[in-house]
């Protein structure tokens, strides 16, 4: 890595899981951000152990009915290892090409919020600003704030219940952001906002839109100038609404869900494709599109605060990410707080999507599989079992291994993806 540092609802879907088992000093567009992390050791990690990490990819790419997967690991203090797995189609003979492009899925709400707090500390709009301030045509919405929609604090609903089924149905249909908000708004209350941690889709895609008005650009230029360009993430970008493939200029990792037959087995050998799909239906919770490189560079941003202004603490007085998380996983700022590591998992039809990275020891991972079926969880599990793989990994050189002081064990996510697998044993 060039830099230095400088369904169903993932925390749900995660729950289930458990239950089985890049200084800078502001921002602007033409600012380029240096990430503060140690150092990278140039080369790669140690045989035995890029075997461990490529053992658990492919457990969890059977479990998932992934045919492929593309995978990144980095630690600065011994090497790296970003491979593409598997297959382009199940059953194919077309190899995964490590540089492939792919949907980002819910590291987009990170992003979003990376922009709020940017466009915040230019003085055009406030984190305590009211989201009717800035969105028109939507209720009164008493008490939710930008600040809290980048937090899911709000208490607002979500709309991929509702909607899951439609674009699945139509994967070319353009959405309009205030329709797809507007099905989440219309559902009841999840809570008092700011009483709690509320997963909510239909938050992100308000908070995009509240950009796009504070700004005078579209939610794709905005996320350009405030994070992507920073962070030199030349693979990166929130499409159009337009029907495509992650990418039309370089290759792209096919992207599948897998259904039930009517006997109610998962058919994982004839998946259906979505690679060609409009998305528009994330927008900004969801929809952006990525390489494992710039995945990897930019979790490692986000975990050290790389786009932050002074002042601005992000991810202050974390909440639990669901009722009965454990105390290590925390919710705040639209991320994840795992142990000492920051990021975001989630899912786009087509793929499974993670990215975590721990900014005092730099130790990052990124990983995609191209199954959406499987409970999210899942890739949030991966991304920590690889973790807790490469955290043990030797220093280059002989020097000193730094504590990463995970609160998990590699054991305990490979069994839980086991136990979480929607596809059948193989005849």
């Amino acid at each position: 890595m060039r830099a230095r540092r400088g369904r169903r609802r993932p925390a749900a879907a995660l729950a289930a899981v458990l239950a089985i088992g890049l200084a800078v000093t502001g921002c602007s567009a033409e600012t380029t951000v240096t990430v503060d992390v140690p150092a990278q050791v140039q080369g790669d990690l140690p045989e035995a152990t890029v075997q461990q990490l490529q053992d658990a990819v492919t457990s969890a790419m059977t479990a998932s009915g992934s045919s492929g997967a593309i995978v990144g690991v980095w630690a600065p203090w011994s090497g790296q290892w970003v491979s593409g797995l598997g297959t382009q189609t199940p059953g194919g003979a077309d190899p995964v090409d490590a540089e492939a492009t792919f949907r980002a899925g819910r590291v987009t709400r990170a992003m979003t919020c990376d922009a709020l707090y940017a466009v915040a500390a230019e003085g055009k709009l406030a984190l305590t600003d009211e989201v009717s301030d800035w969105v028109s045509g939507v209720p009164d919405l008493t008490d939710v704030t930008l600040g809290s929609l980048c937090d899911s604090t709000s208490g607002i609903g979500s709309y991929a219940p509702q909607l899951s089924s439609l674009w699945l149905g139509n994967p070319t249909r353009v959405w309009n952001p205030h329709e797809l908000a507007s099905y989440g708004l219309g559902q009841r209350a999840l809570g008092t906002p700011g009483s709690g941690y509320f997963d909510s889709d239909a938050g992100y895609v308000l908070l995009g839109l509240a950009l796009e008005r504070a700004t005078g650009e579209s939610a794709a230029t905005v996320l350009q100038q405030y994070v992507f360009d920073p962070l030199a993430l030349d693979s990166t970008q929130l499409p159009s609404g337009e029907a495509a493939a992650p990418s039309t200029g370089g290759p792209v990792l096919s992207g599948y869900q897998s259904f039930r037959d009517g006997n109610g087995v998962m058919n994982c050998a004839a998946p259906t494709d979505y690679t060609v799909m409009s998305a528009s239906s994330g927008y900004t919770d969801s929809g952006v599109v990525s390489d494992i490189t710039d995945l990897g560079r930019y979790a490692q941003a986000l975990a050290s605060g790389a786009l932050l202004s002074d002042g601005q603490d992000r991810f202050a007085n974390p909440l639990p990410a669901y009722s009965g998380a454990p105390s290590w996983f925390t919710a705040r700022g639209g991320a994840y707080q795992a142990g000492s590591m920051v990021g975001q998992y989630g899912a786009f039809p087509g793929y499974l999507t993670a990215a975590f990275s721990d900014a005092t020891s730099g130790l990052t991972v990124a990983v995609v599989l191209n199954n959406s079926a499987a409970d999210t969880g899942v890739v949030a599990g991966l991304a920590w079992e690889l973790a807790a793989i490469a955290s043990k990994v030797p220093a280059a050189g002989g020097g000193a291994t730094p504590d990463a002081g995970l609160p998990w064990t590699a054991q305990q996510f490979h069994d839980a993806i086991i136990a979480a697998s929607i596809c059948p044993p193989a005849q």
